[in-house]
Formats: C-alpha cells, structure tokens, sequence
C-alpha cells in the first residue's frame, strides 16, 4: 500500500502501475496519487514461466486503453489474458479454492478418504491433481489465507474455512514446502 501511494512523485506521466498482489484490491493501488484510471492488477500463476494465464483486473477507474495495453503485453510473452473486475479471489481462485475447501469438509466430515477424493477428481474430471495434491503445493497457510479472503468478502456461510484446513496449518502441516499437509513428503 505504502508503495501505490508514492506512484505520483515516482512514475512519469501515462505510465501504467500493474500489481500482481491478490492481496490487496487493486482500487486501492488504483487510488493513489498517480491517476486512478492508469492502475491494473496482472495476477500470474505459479510457476509464471510455465503457466499461461494472467487475469487483467481492471477497477470502476481502470482506462479502457490500459486493459488493452496489458492485454497486448501478455499475448507479446506469450500469456493468455483473462479480464476481470477487482473482488476477491478475481475468476480462478474464486471458483477454485471454494471447491478445494469443499473437498476438505468433505473428509472432514468422513464422507470420503484423501485418496479416493484426488483419485475421482482426477479420473472423473481429468484433472492433472485431486484437491489435496493441489492445496500440499500451493501451500494449506496460502489456501487458508485465501479462503479466509473470499470469506471475509462475500461472508457466505460455505466459503468459512474448513476447521481441519486452520488445525493443519495451526500445526505447521503447510504441504509440501514443510514435507507434510495432506499428504507425507521425503
């Protein structure tokens, strides 16, 4: 935030400020000093070099011309550009960590074991990871943070985090950058 409100004695005049935090709402780096219409979000996906897709979150402030220069600079790397409006969890993770949250209430609750839960995701919706193989890589304190994101946002019921995803993490399992989450790692 500090950063955002320095843009206006820091960049020339028509430059574009881009944020690639999911952290903070964009409008509000888009708010700053420096005219609000020249602020983007660019959220890009881990790995960046390997994965394509950059959503482009533009805010009610957000130029039309700036959309499309960012646009232009992804297909010029050789990104696929999503646009979207600023809110929590822009599209990806608005849609993906509700369903990994699901799947963790879903074992939570012994409808199903770990294993059988990535195994049907993956053979029954061709998925390249089940839920918990996904959530041990991005990291369970990182899906937590962001489940409690869209929560705290939308304070729908069924977006409140999976107790069993805060006890893991309240335990240290974070996956694979501890060597356990859902699953154990050599």
């Amino acid at each position: 935030r500090g950063v955002c409100a320095d843009t206006g004695r820091v960049f020339k005049q028509g430059a574009i400020l881009a944020t690639t935090t999911p952290w903070v709402p964009v409008v509000e780096c888009g708010a700053a000093p420096k005219p609000p219409a020249d602020g983007v979000g660019m959220h890009f996906f881990n790995p960046a070099p390997v994965m394509k897709l950059v959503e482009v979150v533009h805010t009610i402030n957000t130029a039309p011309d700036v959309v499309a220069t960012v646009n232009a600079v992804c297909r010029q790397t050789g990104k696929v550009a999503v646009n979207c409006a600023d809110r929590a969890g822009f599209i990806v993770n608005a849609l993906l960590f509700p369903y990994l949250n699901d799947a963790v209430k879903m074992l939570q609750a012994h409808y199903a074991e770990a294993a059988d839960i990535d195994t049907a995701m993956k053979v029954g919706c061709s998925l390249p990871m089940g839920p918990f193989e996904l959530l041990d890589v991005v990291g369970l304190d990182v899906a937590l943070a962001i489940q409690r994101t869209l929560y705290n946002e939308f304070r729908e019921p069924g977006f409140a985090p999976a107790p069993l995803l805060e006890h893991l993490v309240t335990a240290g399992r974070l996956g694979r950058k501890t060597g356990k989450g859902f699953w154990e790692y050599n």
